[in-house]
C-alpha cells in the first residue's frame, strides 16, 4: 500500500468511526448515515482508492472537475453526487454521469435536469437544497444558494412531476457563523412535513466535516465529507 492509501485509509477508518459514534450517542444505527466522499480538487487516482477502500459514494461540486473524473474512473460501480450550485447549461452534463443533484433550487434548474436525464434515458435523484440562513460565499467565492424553506414544498413537487427525475428529500449547508445544530433541525423538520406527500423522500443531505456531529444527532441520511478524509484542500 502506497503512502497515500494508507494515509486515506486511516483517515477513512477515523471518519466511520466518527459517523458511527455519532449516531450511536443520538440513539441512531449507524447504517442509517450514509458517507459521501468529497473529491473536488483532488484527483481520479485519490477516487480509486476511495472505491478500492468500499466507497461508493462520491462527491463533487464543478461540473467540470467531476465530468472527467466520473469518465476516468468509470466502472468502479461509484455513485456519483453532484453537490454544488448548478448553471442551467451545465445541467445536461451533470445528468449524463450523475445519480443525485442534492443542489436543486430553482424550476429552471428542475426543467433543465429533466430533459437531461430525458436524453440519457435514466432517473436522476434530486434534492431540493435550502437556505438555512447562508448570506455570505462559501470556498472560491461560490454562494451556498438554496431556496427559501416556503419555495421547497413547490420545488418538490415539481422535481417528482418532471420526467427522469425523482425527489429524493432535502439538502443543506449550515449558516456561516451560527450554531449548525438548529440550523440543521430546522432542516429535519421541513423534512419530515414533506414526507406527507412525498413519502419515498427519505434523503436528508447535511453536514460536512466540522459538522458532521450535530448533523448526524438532527437526522441526517447523507454526510458529505472531504478533508477529513483527503486532507486540506490544495
Amino acid at each position: 500500500m502506497s503512502d497515500r492509501q494508507e494515509q486515506i485509509a486511516e483517515n477513512l477508518a477515523a471518519v466511520r468511526a466518527d459517523i458511527a459514534a455519532a449516531a450511536r450517542a443520538a440513539g441512531r444505527d449507524p447504517s442509517e448515515v450514509s458517507l459521501i466522499a468529497v473529491t473536488k480538487t483532488y484527483p481520479a487516482s485519490d477516487v480509486r482508492i476511495l472505491a478500492g477502500l468500499g466507497v461508493r459514494d462520491v462527491g463533487e461540486n464543478r461540473d467540470q472537475e467531476a465530468a472527467p473524473k466520473a469518465r476516468q474512473t468509470a466502472g468502479l460501480g461509484l455513485r456519483w453526487h453532484f453537490i454544488g450550485q448548478l448553471q442551467t447549461n451545465k445541467a445536461s452534463s451533470v445528468a449524463e454521469y450523475a445519480d443525485f443533484v442534492h443542489s436543486v433550487d430553482r424550476a429552471r434548474l428542475v426543467a433543465a435536469l429533466s430533459r437531461g436525464a430525458v436524453r440519457y434515458d435514466k432517473e436522476l435523484t434530486c434534492l431540493v437544497q435550502v437556505d438555512l440562513g447562508n448570506a455570505e460565499p462559501m470556498d472560491d467565492n461560490a454562494a451556498r444558494g438554496g431556496a427559501f424553506p416556503d419555495q421547497v414544498p413547490e420545488l418538490a413537487d415539481a422535481i417528482a412531476a418532471a420526467p427522469g427525475l425523482r425527489f429524493g428529500g432535502l439538502m443543506a449547508v449550515a449558516p456561516l457563523g451560527a450554531e449548525p445544530g438548529p440550523a440543521f433541525e430546522r432542516l429535519h423538520t421541513l423534512a419530515m412535513r414533506l414526507r406527507t406527500a412525498h413519502p419515498s423522500a427519505t434523503m436528508i443531505s447535511a453536514g460536512m466535516s466540522g459538522d458532521l456531529g450535530e448533523a448526524v444527532a438532527a437526522g441526517a441520511t447523507h454526510v458529505r465529507i472531504g478533508s477529513a478524509i483527503l486532507g486540506i484542500r490544495r
